[in-house]
């Protein structure tokens, strides 16, 4: 019987453990394997295979039963996620229902999951902007929390590893705010998007407007053949899980890169319970994990582990993760564990009409759209709130039909439709301040299915954000004015934290154990064999989209435990 027991330690034994298949731990799979590593990815949700499990990437609005509504019924039973954008007919199998995971709002937020094969990486927005030394910069510069411990030359070399291999079209703009990257060619602005453009560079020094920089293939197509994966067809379907692979998702990319290596085991249905911590050895040894079907504890072990579960997943984890050693989490010496919370402002937006270039119309799709970025408080402070907002921006024209008349009349405006004026709109995309007072903690009595606590959660704006929507509303305001643009509307929406789905911090890094989680490697500092490269290691959140930063951190970091394991450091 001993034997059996050692025989099954064995199976259960790897190089590497990554928690959560999404987005940065796909990345962290991808390197482990190809370095060698057995690598044991562990996915709480179920399976989705790339090209197999997309059951409505082809469906035309008229098969959707309800053309693509969600049921009232389903709304009323998920008000939290139903308030998602992409929450429709076509994409709602990739959404965690409100009751499937719980949580507790001590304050209210929005929580926005996908438990399956890729994780929100089948649904993000695929907007991928590099940050540069004035986002490192910031909040050592102001003195609101503490520096980050690395600069932009630290993650530059990790930035290129990682656009090469996901494909990234976009446009060299020459800024230094927005720091150039390895790109595809780029899609192309519609015609008030580029007069727009031309406006602002005459008139503001200190701002631009350009294309969306996104994860689309739009060149280099024998390259990523290799990966499976084809080119964008451009046609904006893509949260229903692409076929072509035409934009990144980790099922289309990292882990049947990683799979092809022979060194990757995925185990789905795995509900990570804690990260086992060894008095003895001082250092992590392995995940206990509950089977999300028949409750059934089993347990994994590796010499290094890396949790990727999504930011607030992720603290979590942690959190849960008790020991003599750590009996208020894991790695949690100095108390800061689940505070400095963060998040990214999206509550304001501005509309309007521009009577001109009525020679030019918009035909066909673009899965992108105009970006502005940050101008406000990058090279010093000149405002009276702290940080910055970035912003979209689109321009398009509606096509309007005449539904009335009968017979050959109505034929013909069928036929015939009549373009409407242009129409432009901006969405913000503001920074908010980590505070201590924002922050995540298990609660002491209510538990979820699997014998686990519920998240209390309690994140909300503060006057800093208030102030940073009313100078968006003005600053987009002249700048709309000032390009001609009529019929102008402002809004601030009042949504509650958590629909911009970029969620961060909690296990911050940081310079010194005393006021961070993780070192410059992204391991925390009382424990170093376990590392955090998603959301939650985020020191701040700047403005923009954080999705390639946590790819470039994986990388970074799967690549620094690799040589750290060679040196028997680990």
């Amino acid at each position: 019987m001993a034997n059996l027991n050692i025989d099954s330690r064995k199976e259960r034994t790897f190089d590497a453990i990554v928690i959560g298949s999404g987005m940065s731990g796909g990345w962290a799979a991808k390197e482990f394997t190809e370095k060698g590593l057995k690598t044991l990815v562990l996915e709480r949700g179920r399976e989705v295979k790339h090209l197999q499990d997309y059951p409505t990437t082809n469906l035309q609005p008229y098969e959707l039963e309800h053309r693509g509504k969600v049921k009232q019924k389903i709304r009323e039973d998920n008000p939290v996620v139903a308030r998602c954008y992409a929450f429709r007919e076509d994409t709602q199998h990739f959404f965690v229902k409100d009751q499937e995971h719980p949580y507790v709002q001590e304050e209210p937020f929005d929580w926005i999951r996908g438990y399956q094969t890729g994780g929100k990486s089948l649904l993000w927005a695929r907007q991928v902007q590099r940050w540069s030394d004035y986002d490192f910069e910031g909040p050592d510069r102001d003195g609101f929390v503490v520096d980050w411990p690395i600069r932009y030359k630290d993650l530059a070399p990790w930035y290129s590893h990682v656009e090469k291999f996901v494909g990234v079209s976009g446009n060299k703009d020459g800024l230094d705010n927005l720091p150039d990257g390895e790109f595809l060619p780029p899609m192309e602005l519609t015609a008030v998007e580029q007069y727009f453009k031309n406006h602002i560079a005459e008139k503001y020094d200190d701002r631009s407007i350009i294309i969306g920089r996104c994860a689309h293939i739009t060149g280099n197509f024998e390259y990523y053949a290799k990966q499976g994966r084809g080119g964008c067809q451009h046609r904006n379907l893509c949260q229903r899980g692409c076929p072509f692979g035409g934009y990144f998702s980790s099922n289309s990319s990292t882990l049947p890169w990683a799979e092809k290596t022979g060194n990757l085991t995925m185990r789905h249905h795995s509900v990570v319970e804690s990260i086992i911590y060894d008095e003895k050895k001082g250092k992590a040894t392995g995940v206990r994990v509950i089977d999300a079907n028949t409750k059934e504890a089993v347990e994994y072990y590796a010499k290094v582990i890396f949790v990727n579960a999504s930011a607030l997943n992720t603290n979590l984890i942690l959190l849960n993760s008790t020991s003599d050693r750590f009996p208020e989490g894991l790695g949690n010496d100095n108390g800061l564990l689940g505070k400095y919370v963060a998040f990214h402002n999206y509550r304001a937006r501005i509309s309007g009409e521009y009577d001109g270039l009525l020679e030019y119309r918009t035909e066909g799709r673009r899965p992108n759209g105009g970006y502005i970025p940050r101008f406000r408080n990058v090279r010093r402070q000149e405002t009276d709130f702290l940080r910055g907002y970035a912003a979209g921006f689109s321009g398009f024209r509606k096509i309007h039909t005449d539904h009335s008349g009968v017979g050959e009349e109505l034929k013909n405006q069928l036929l015939n439709p009549e373009y409407g004026p242009w129409r432009v709109g901006s969405h913000m995309m503001g920074e908010t301040i980590p505070k201590e007072s924002n922050y995540v903690n298990l609660d002491p009595e209510q538990k979820d299915e699997w014998g686990i606590p519920l998240l209390n959660v309690s994140v909300k704006y503060d006057d800093n954000d208030e102030a940073m929507i009313k100078d968006y509303l003005e600053q987009l305001t002249e700048m709309f004015e000032s390009a001609g643009f009529t019929n102008i509307s402002v809004r601030d929406d009042h949504r509650v934290p958590g629909l911009d789905i970029h969620e961060m911090g909690g296990v911050r890094m940081g310079k010194e154990p005393e006021t961070s989680l993780l070192n410059k490697w992204n391991q925390l500092h009382a424990c170093p064999n376990v590392y955090v490269t998603d959301g939650a290691c985020m020191t701040s959140t700047s403005t923009q989209n954080p999705s390639l930063t946590y790819m470039a951190f994986a990388a970074r970091s799967a690549n620094h435990a690799v040589d750290e394991l060679k040196k028997m450091n680990l």
